[in-house]
C-alpha cells in the first residue's frame, strides 16, 4: 500500500502527519465548547485514526537498517517457517506465536498482525476510560516519544506494554484481564516490572509515598546506581542480551546509547510525575483507577531511575513511559480543574508532543 514510499522517509512522514493532526485538533479544541463528558472536542472518527496508522505502520517494507529490531524479527520468522523449533523458554508466548503465524501466513501479514496488536489495544483502553472524548487521548498514545520506536524496533516489547495497558483499563476482575497481563508476561518477561507494580499498587495506594519513594531513588541511584545494576542483573528477570545492557557499556551505536547519569531522561518522566502530583495532591483528584495509575507510573519510573546509567536505559525507561500519555492527559477529560481548560489542555498537548518533535528533528 504504501511501497512507493521510500524507506528513509517512512519515520519523517509519520513524524509530520501527527504534526498536522495535532495542530487540527487544538484548532478545533480551541474553536469549539469543551465539555469534560460531550462530543465536542472528537474532531476525527478515532476507528479511521487507529486503522490508518496500523495500515502504515503495518505494511512498511522489511529493514533493517531504518525499523532496527525488524529485521532480527524477519529471520526469526523465517526460521519457524522452515520448520525450527522454540528456542527459548523465555518470552515463550511470542516465540509460539511466531511459530504459529509462521505456518499460516507471510511475513508481510504477520507484521500487520503485529502493528494490530500494538495499536487496538490502545484504542480499546481509551474507549473504556473515555467513550466519547477517546480521539484526543488516542492521539497522544501516537504522539507519544517512543509510539514509533516500539512499533517498527522494539516491536515484541510494544505489543506486550499495549496488552497491559488494555487489561489495565478494564474494570471487571475477570479471566480476560488477568489473562492480558499473562499474555503480555509471556510476550515479554520485562513486564514483570509493570505486573508487580500493578499489584503492590492494589494494596498500598498512599500516593504521597511513592511520591515521596521517586525522589528518593534519585539520589540513591548517584550513590549506589552501579551496586543496583549489578545486584538486578544477577537475579535472572532478564534474558541474555537485556542483562548486557546493564552491565556492559556502550554494544551499539545509537542515540540513546551512551552510558551515564541520563538527566534528559529524568526531566521528561518527571513531565508525568509532575502531572500526577498536580492533579492528585494540589487539585484533591480523589479518582481510584489514576491514584494507582500515578502510583504504578511512580514505581516503575524509580525502579528505571535505580538502573538508568543502563546502556539503552530507554529501554527500560520505557516501562514507565507507554502509561505517560494517560497519566498527563486522564485528569482532563474527568473533572474540571481551570476556568480555561481547553487552553490548559491545547498547551499541554503541544507540549507533549513537541518534546517527541523535538527528538526527532535532532536524533
Amino acid at each position: 500500500m504504501f511501497d512507493w514510499l521510500p524507506l528513509e522517509y517512512y519515520t519523517s512522514v509519520f513524524y509530520n502527519s501527527t504534526l498536522i493532526l495535532v495542530l487540527i485538533t487544538c484548532l478545533k479544541i480551541l474553536t469549539s465548547k469543551f465539555t469534560i463528558n460531550g462530543k465536542s472536542i472528537v474532531t476525527f472518527n478515532t476507528l479511521g485514526l487507529m486503522l490508518m496508522v496500523i495500515l502504515y505502520m503495518g505494511l512498511r517494507p522489511i529493514s533493517g537498517r531504518y525499523f532496527g529490531d525488524m529485521r532480527t524479527y524477519s529471520k526469526l520468522f523465517e526460521y519457524y517457517a522452515s520448520g525450527g523449533e522454540i528456542i527459548k523458554l523465555k518470552d515463550y508466548g511470542w516465540h509460539l506465536f511466531m511459530q504459529y503465524c509462521s505456518g499460516v501466513m507471510t511475513a508481510k501479514f504477520f507484521f500487520l498482525l503485529c502493528a494490530i496488536l500494538y495499536v487496538m489495544p490502545l484504542y480499546k483502553a481509551c474507549d473504556t476510560w473515555f467513550k466519547d472524548n477517546k480521539y484526543v487521548v488516542f492521539l497522544m498514545f501516537i504522539a507519544s516519544f517512543s509510539f514509533w520506536a516500539y512499533g517498527t524496533n522494539g516491536i515484541r516489547n510494544g505489543i506486550a506494554t499495549s496488552l497491559f495497558v488494555w487489561a489495565f483499563s478494564l474494570n471487571k476482575k475477570n479471566v480476560f484481564k488477568y489473562g492480558l497481563f499473562v499474555l503480555s508476561f509471556l510476550f515479554h518477561s520485562s513486564l514483570i516490572i509493570p505486573l508487580s507494580a500493578f499489584i503492590l499498587t492494589s494494596f498500598y495506594k498512599n500516593p504521597k509515598t511513592y511520591f515521596k519513594g521517586w525522589f528518593i531513588s534519585i539520589p540513591i541511584s548517584l550513590v549506589l546506581g552501579s551496586v543496583i545494576e549489578s545486584f538486578i542483573a544477577n537475579l535472572g528477570i532478564f534474558d541474555d542480551d537485556r542483562v548486557e545492557y546493564l552491565i556492559q557499556g556502550n554494544i551499539n551505536n545509537d542515540s540513546f546509547a551512551y552510558t551515564g547519569f541520563r538527566w534528559d531522561f529524568l526531566v521528561y518522566s518527571a513531565f508525568a510525575v509532575y502531572a500526577g502530583y498536580y492533579f492528585i495532591i494540589r487539585k484533591k483528584f480523589k479518582d481510584v483507577f489514576y491514584i494507582q495509575l500515578f502510583n504504578l507510573y511512580l514505581t516503575v519510573n524509580a525502579f528505571w531511575i535505580l538502573i538508568i546509567r543502563a546502556n539503552f536505559s530507554n529501554r527500560f525507561a520505557y516501562l514507565s513511559w507507554f502509561l505517560m500519555a494517560v497519566v498527563i492527559f486522564y485528569p482532563f477529560f474527568k473533572q474540571r480543574f481551570f476556568k480555561n481548560q481547553q487552553k490548559f489542555l491545547i498547551y499541554t498537548m503541544l507540549g507533549y508532543f513537541g518534546f517527541s518533535y523535538f527528538m526527532f528533528l535532532i536524533k
